[in-house]
């Protein structure tokens, strides 16, 4: 008697535990870059970008660097916290002022 096995001949990649997780890790691995330098000029740039910003309600472009790999959103600057070195954004975001590398007007 012939009994198909269905979708359990199809299973093999899996037979090795944690071989997905480790190809996944290597990957993810692979794509990251170290941390950009920032250099003086860049940071009195992003400092005016993000006053102009906050006195004139204008929505910004930021670029920042988390876990190796440089993300980027965009949002209304909310408050600037100096003294916590964070800044808010409105939706809810924080940052913290050396993980930014870029900020632009949109």
């Amino acid at each position: 008697m012939y009994k198909d096995r269905g979708i359990i001949k199809w299973a093999p990649f899996d037979a090795l535990k944690g071989f997905s997780e480790a190809i996944y890790n290597y990957q993810y691995n692979k794509g990251k870059k170290a941390k950009p330098v920032i250099l003086e000029d860049q940071l009195e740039i992003m400092d005016y970008t993000i006053k102009k910003a906050i006195n004139n309600n204008l929505e910004v472009m930021i670029y920042y660097y988390s876990d190796g790999y440089i993300k980027n959103f965009y949002s209304y600057v909310k408050k600037v916290d100096i003294i916590k070195r964070v800044i808010s954004f409105e939706n809810n975001v924080k940052l913290k002022i050396e993980g930014i590398i870029d900020v632009k007007l949109l």
